[in-house]
C-alpha cells in the first residue's frame, strides 16, 4: 500500500500507459482484475489536436474507478501546464507526465525519452505542470538516452524537487526501444536515493518476477504494460501472490470466454461499431496468440465487421475448445 497525494493505492501493480491499448474498456477490466492503479493513454499536449476523433476517445474518462490518472506528453512546458489544467477540469485526478515512450514519432518531437536529453527542460516542464495544477502529478521515465547515458537518478531527483509524486521507471534506456532485458539497478538506485513512491517497469510477466523486482529494486509497486495484453488476469494473479505468497490457478475456460466477451462488447459500445470491431480485432488476438487454433481463428475473425458476428464467433470457438475438452 502506497499513496499518490490523497489517494491511497492498496495494490502493488499498477498497469502501464500504453497508447493504442490502455483505452477506457481495458483500464477498466484491468482494475476490475486488480490493478491498484491504471494510466490512461498518452494524450497530446497540443490542446489544438484534441478535437480529433483519437483524441476524443483518450479524453473520456466518464464512469471511470478512481483515482483517474491521465498521460499527457509533450516538450514545451507552457503547453504541458495548460494540459494539464484542462485534463483536470475534465475529471483528471492525477496528471502523469511521459518521458518514456521510445517511439521515433514521439521522439522526433522532443517529446517522451527525448526529454532526457535536456535535464533543463525536464526541470522546467516539471515544474510548470505541478504549479499549474493542485492535483498530484507523476512522472514515467526510461533510465537515459542510451547505455552510455544514464541519467535517470539525475531526473529522479529534478522530479523530486519539483514536487512530483510519484515516479515509474522503464528499466531501459530510449535506445534500446523494447530490445533486450530490462535492468533493475538504475531503478533500485532511483528508489533508494528518493522518498517518494517508484514503480519499476519492464519485463515483468509474471508473480514470481514481479516479487523478484520489488525485492531487488526496494520499489512500492510493479508497473505492468505488454504482458497485460490478452491476459489482464495477469493484475489478479501477481496481487494475489505478493499478498499470500501462492499462486493463483490459471483462469478456466469459461472464465476467458467471459472476460473475452465483456471485453468485446465494451469496445464496441465505446467506439461504435464501426471502430470498435477493428480495435476488438487486435485485442481477440492477444488473448489467443498462444493457444491451439488461434492462429486460424484470428485470420477468420479479422475478416469480420460486425458486433455481433464478432460476438457469436468468439462463442463458437470456446464451445468448440470446450468440447473437444482442450485449453483454448
Amino acid at each position: 500500500m502506497f499513496t499518490i497525494g490523497p489517494y491511497t493505492i492498496d495494490s502493488q501493480v499498477i498497469l502501464a500507459p500504453m497508447a493504442g491499448v490502455t483505452d477506457r474498456p481495458f483500464r477498466q477490466l484491468c482494475k476490475r482484475m486488480g490493478a491498484g492503479l491504471v494510466v490512461s493513454e498518452m494524450v497530446t499536449s497540443d490542446t489544438r489536436l484534441w478535437k480529433s476523433r483519437k483524441s476524443a476517445y483518450r479524453l473520456n474518462h466518464t464512469g471511470e474507478v478512481e483515482p483517474r490518472s491521465i498521460q499527457i506528453a509533450g516538450g514545451d512546458p507552457e503547453m504541458m501546464a495548460d494540459a494539464a489544467i484542462m485534463n483536470v477540469q475534465r475529471g483528471a485526478q492525477i496528471i502523469d507526465i511521459n518521458m518514456g515512450c521510445p517511439a521515433k514519432k514521439v521522439c522526433n518531437k522532443a517529446a517522451g525519452s527525448a526529454l532526457l536529453k535536456d535535464e533543463q527542460l525536464v526541470n522546467d516542464i516539471l515544474n510548470a505542470v505541478t504549479s499549474a495544477v493542485d492535483v498530484p502529478v507523476t512522472l514515467k521515465i526510461r533510465t537515459g538516452w542510451d547505455t552510455t547515458n544514464k541519467n535517470a537518478l539525475t531526473v529522479a531527483r529534478i522530479a523530486e524537487d519539483a514536487g512530483i509524486q510519484a515516479l515509474a521507471v522503464h528499466g531501459r534506456t530510449r535506445s534500446c526501444g523494447y530490445r533486450g532485458e530490462a535492468e533493475y539497478d538504475t531503478i533500485a538506485s532511483i528508489s533508494e536515493a528518493i522518498s517518494m513512491p517508484v514503480f519499476a517497469n519492464g519485463d515483468i510477466t509474471s508473480p514470481e518476477k514481479a516479487l523478484k523486482v520489488l525485492q531487488h529494486t526496494g520499489c512500492s509497486a510493479v508497473m505492468i504494460g505488454r504482458a497485460a495484453q490478452g491476459k489482464p488476469w495477469l493484475f489478479r494473479e501477481i496481487d494475489h501472490y505478493l499478498r499470500t505468497g501462492t499462486i493463483l490457478p490459471p483462469p478456466k475456460l469459461e472464465e476467458i470466454r467471459e472476460i473475452l466477451l465483456e471485453h468485446v462488447q465494451e469496445l464496441h459500445a465505446f467506439y461504435g461499431e464501426y471502430l470498435g470491431v477493428r480495435i476488438a480485432r487486435k485485442h481477440v488476438g492477444w488473448y489467443l496468440q498462444d493457444t491451439a487454433n488461434g492462429n486460424s481463428f484470428r485470420k477468420q475473425f479479422n475478416i469480420i465487421e460486425t458486433a455481433a458476428d464478432q460476438a457469436a464467433s468468439i462463442e463458437d470457438y470456446f464451445d468448440s475448445a470446450l468440447n473437444n475438452g482442450v485449453a483454448a
